[in-house]
C-alpha cells in the first residue's frame, strides 16, 4: 500500500491513488467532477424547494409554517446524517457511502413528486435529506484521498459548486413553477441521480477496506431528539394559540434540553461516540463550531428566505424572485476562486473577517431599497454582495476546521456541516413561525434579516480565536 505525500494516514489502493500521477491527472479531475455533480444536484434541490414554498402551501392546503418544514426537515436530516456519514466514510469507504447516498436521494425525489399531503411530503423530504446530507462528507473524503497536498485547494473549490447550483436552480425552478408545478422540481432529480449513480460506480475508486465497528445509535438518537424538540417547539409558536408558556412549546423544549445534557455526557464518556467530545470543544474545534453554527443561522437561513421575502414584501413574481438566488450565487463564484488560491498567503482569519463584514452589509442593504431604483435590481445587487461575503469566508472556514484533523477529513466535514445546518434549521423555523403570526410577513422578514446581520457581526470577535495556518499543508 502506498501513501499520499501528505499528513494524511488514510490507506489507499495502489492503482487508485498512485503518487506518481501528476497532481492534475485527468483521472483525479474526473473523480472531482463526479462528486461535484452530487453537490450540484443537492444545491439545486435546496434552492428550488425554497422558491416553491408558496406553491406547495397553496396546492396542499397547508400553512406556511408546515410548508417551511419541507426546507427545515431537509436540514434536520442533513444535520443527523452528516457526522454519521463522515464517520462511516472513514470506516467503511467513501465510495460505498457515496453510492448509497445517490440511490437514496434519487428514490426519495421520485416519491416526493407523487405525494398529495404535506405530512407525507415532509417525511419523504427527511429521507431525501439522508442521501443529500451524506454527499458532502463522503465527497470531501474522496477528494482528500485523491489530491494529496493540494486537497486544501480542491476542497475549497467545492465552494464554487454550491453557488453554481444556486444560479441554475432558481432559474430552472422558476420556469418549472411558472409553466408546470412544484412536483417537477423533484422529478428532474431522477434522471440526474441515475446518471450520477452509474458514474460513481465506474469512476470513484475504493479507499478503505471495511472495518467492523459498532454504530453509535444512542448518540444519533439523542442528537435527533435534541434538534427535533427544538424545531417542534418553535413551530408551535406559528399557530394562533401558540405561546412560549404553552405546553406545545414547553414540553418539546424541555425534552430537547434533557437530550442535550445526555448527548454531551455521552460524547464525553461514551466508549465510541459518533461525535467525540474533542471534536466539540477541543482546541480550535469549539470556536469553529460556534462560528459555523452562527454562520449557518445567518447566511444559510437568509439564503433560503430571500425568494420568500421578495414575494411577500414586494410582490415580485416567482421567476424573478428566484433570480435573486442567482445573483447571490454569482457573487460567490466571482470571489471564491480567488479566495481559494490565495488562502495559503492570507491564512484563515483575514478572509473570514472581511467576508463576514461584507455579508452583514449585504443583509442590511437588502432590507432598504432606495426610492427611484428598481426593487428587483436593488435586491439582486444586495444579494450579490452577500454572495461576495460568503465566497470570501466559506473556503477559509472549511479549511480552518479540516486542518485541525486532516486524517479525519470526512468526519470533520460532516461535523462542520452539522453545525451550519443546525443554525439554518433553527433560523428558518423561527422565521417562518414568526411570519405565520404576522399581519405583514414581508416587513417581519426585514426585521429577521437585520437580526441575521447582527449575528454575523457578533461572530467577528470569535474569528481572532481561530487557529491560524498559512502555507501548504
Amino acid at each position: 500500500m502506498s501513501r499520499l505525500p501528505s499528513s494524511s494516514s488514510v490507506p489507499i489502493t495502489e492503482d487508485a491513488h498512485d503518487t506518481k500521477l501528476p497532481e492534475a491527472s485527468p483521472r483525479r479531475w474526473l473523480i472531482f467532477a463526479v462528486v461535484s455533480m452530487a453537490l450540484f444536484m443537492s444545491s439545486i434541490d435546496h434552492t428550488v424547494v425554497a422558491i416553491a414554498l408558496p406553491s406547495i402551501r397553496d396546492d396542499l392546503g397547508t400553512g406556511l409554517e408546515w410548508a417551511g418544514w419541507t426546507v427545515t426537515i431537509y436540514s434536520l436530516g442533513a444535520v443527523l446524517v452528516m457526522p454519521l456519514a463522515g464517520k462511516l466514510s472513514d470506516q467503511y469507504g467513501r465510495k460505498r457511502i457515496f453510492v448509497v447516498a445517490a440511490a437514496l436521494f434519487t428514490i426519495a425525489s421520485l416519491l416526493c413528486a407523487l405525494v398529495d399531503n404535506i405530512y407525507l411530503l415532509v417525511l419523504l423530504r427527511g429521507i431525501q435529506a439522508i442521501g443529500g446530507g451524506a454527499f458532502m462528507p463522503a465527497a470531501t473524503g474522496i477528494v482528500a484521498d485523491n489530491f494529496g497536498p493540494n486537497r486544501d485547494r480542491a476542497v475549497g473549490m467545492f465552494t464554487s459548486v454550491f453557488p453554481i447550483g444556486g444560479i441554475v436552480g432558481p432559474i430552472i425552478g422558476g420556469i418549472l413553477l411558472t409553466y408546470w408545478d412544484w412536483r417537477a422540481i423533484f422529478i428532474v432529480n431522477v434522471p440526474v441521480g441515475i446518471l450520477l449513480l452509474v458514474l460513481a460506480l465506474l469512476v470513484i475508486p475504493e479507499s478503505r477496506q471495511p472495518v467492523s465497528r459498532r454504530l453509535d445509535v444512542y448518540g444519533v438518537v439523542l442528537l435527533g431528539v435534541l434538534i427535533l424538540g427544538v424545531m417542534l417547539g418553535v413551530t408551535s409558536l406559528g399557530s394562533k394559540d401558540g405561546t412560549p408558556l404553552s405546553p406545545q412549546f414547553i414540553v418539546p423544549e424541555a425534552i430537547a434540553v434533557v437530550a442535550l445534557v445526555l448527548f454531551l455526557r455521552h460524547a464525553a464518556r461514551g466508549t465510541a461516540p459518533f461525535i467525540p467530545i474533542r471534536l466539540l470543544r477541543g482546541r480550535g474545534f469549539g470556536v469553529m463550531n460556534v462560528i459555523n453554527f452562527l454562520q449557518g443561522a445567518a447566511a444559510i437561513g437568509f439564503g433560503a428566505l430571500v425568494p420568500l421575502f421578495a414575494q411577500a414584501r414586494f410582490g415580485i413574481p416567482i421567476l424573478e424572485s428566484g433570480t435573486l438566488m442567482t445573483a447571490r450565487a454569482i457573487g460567490m463564484i466571482c470571489i471564491a476562486g480567488v479566495a481559494v488560491m490565495t488562502l495559503r498567503r492570507t491564512g484563515y482569519r483575514l478572509p473570514m473577517i472581511v467576508g463576514f463584514t461584507v455579508l452583514a452589509a449585504g443583509m442590511v442593504a437588502i432590507c432598504f431599497p432606495p426610492p427611484g431604483v428598481s426593487q428587483v435590481l436593488w435586491l439582486a445587487i444586495a444579494a450579490g454582495v452577500t454572495g461576495l461575503g460568503m465566497g470570501l469566508s466559506i473556503p477559509a472556514g472549511n479549511n480552518a476546521v479540516l486542518q485541525l484533523a486532516p486524517d479525519e477529513a470526512a468526519g470533520v466535514a460532516g461535523l462542520r456541516g452539522m453545525f451550519r445546518q443546525s443554525g439554518s434549521i433553527i433560523a428558518i423555523s423561527i422565521a417562518t413561525a414568526v411570519m405565520a403570526r404576522s399581519d405583514d410577513p414581508g416587513a417581519t422578514l426585514s426585521v429577521v434579516f437585520l437580526i441575521f446581520a447582527g449575528l454575523i457581526v457578533l461572530t467577528l470577535p470569535l474569528v481572532f480565536r481561530v487557529p491560524e495556518h498559512k502555507g501548504q499543508w
